[in-house]
């Protein structure tokens, strides 16, 4: 059997109160308790640490050598759970977070100088995709997610939603001329995404409620990645379809202008940040989720 931790504690407060009575006092625990943790000690380390008389207790030379070692395990345990708790009062550590290019560039980018200066202590390891990945397989604290989630196995801190517009360069508008309703569509050039295709369904209304809220298009140009479209955009080559926290300061500069305003359905995207919770949170996930939500919702 090994050695517990309780019984190493018996033991140095035993010493350092200069008897069973006064250790179980400090310790608060019966004197036959810590009498019993003291035998299976000794018991379990086959030697004697301590003679008892009836007015004193005398170390050993084994109990002397053990007493050392037992300050220096207890002294350790005690730094460990000092520094975790001053890890909660400022968390610290490496904190690896994934998301979507576009999210990653227009929504985190510009909030990592302020987090580093809240917690200068977490190293943050930013990594960028534009599809799902497993966050056990890529060792991922955070992933940013866009849109309904299907992985019931992750949990998910909301952090607000963006709005859908579809939108057009000036410079591409004055080449090829406004669309004045949905159907125009069909003589313009369309920017879209590979995949998913869902991605692909615009949030217009057309003429007579032709497809609901939402009208299927097909790309001319099509891309993996939103900012890949943004950027074909800005160069004028067609008219897109994005969330608002990549283009708020493109529409705000007049670089890209809303198309179709009045057949445009407010359809917002949700985001969530999702990770895996088998445990208590560490003290560098909470924070930045928390730092996350109180400026994005």
């Amino acid at each position: 059997m090994k050695t517990t931790i309780e019984e190493l504690v018996a033991f140095r407060t035993v010493v350092d109160a200069g008897s069973i009575t006064a250790a179980a006092e400090q310790l608060g625990h019966t004197v036959s308790g810590i009498s019993r943790a003291l035998s299976r000690l000794e018991q379990k380390l086959d030697t004697t640490l301590l003679r008892r008389t009836t007015r004193r207790l005398e170390l050993t030379e084994e109990g002397a050598a053990f007493l050392q070692r037992t300050r220096a395990i207890l002294d350790a345990i005690d730094d460990a759970e000092e520094q975790m708790a001053a890890r909660r009062e400022q968390p610290a550590g490496r904190l690896r977070v994934n998301a979507a290019s576009p999210f990653m560039l227009h929504a985190i980018v510009p909030l990592v100088p302020e987090f580093r200066k809240l917690y200068p202590q977490i190293s943050l390891e930013l990594d960028t995709d534009d599809l799902p990945i497993d966050l056990l397989e890529r060792r991922t604290d955070i992933a940013i997610r866009i849109g309904p989630l299907r992985d019931s196995t992750l949990h998910a801190r909301p952090l607000g939603t963006h709005r859908l517009r579809v939108l057009a360069s000036p410079a591409y508008l004055e080449a090829h001329g406004k669309p004045r309703k949905v159907t125009d569509l069909a003589d313009h050039a369309l920017l879209g995404f590979t995949q998913p295709e869902s991605l692909n369904r615009w949030p217009l209304r057309g003429e007579n409620g032709i497809h609901g809220d939402e009208w299927p298009i097909a790309p001319t140009l099509a891309a993996s990645s939103g900012e890949t479209l943004r950027q074909l955009a800005l160069a004028g080559a067609g008219i897109v379809c994005l969330a608002d926290f990549m283009t708020a300061a493109d529409r705000a500069s007049g670089a890209l202008v809303q198309v179709l305003a009045k057949e445009t359905v407010d359809v917002r995207q949700p985001v969530n940040a999702v990770y895996y919770r088998n445990t208590q949170l560490s003290a560098r996930i909470t924070s930045f989720l928390d730092f996350l939500t109180q400026r994005m919702t």
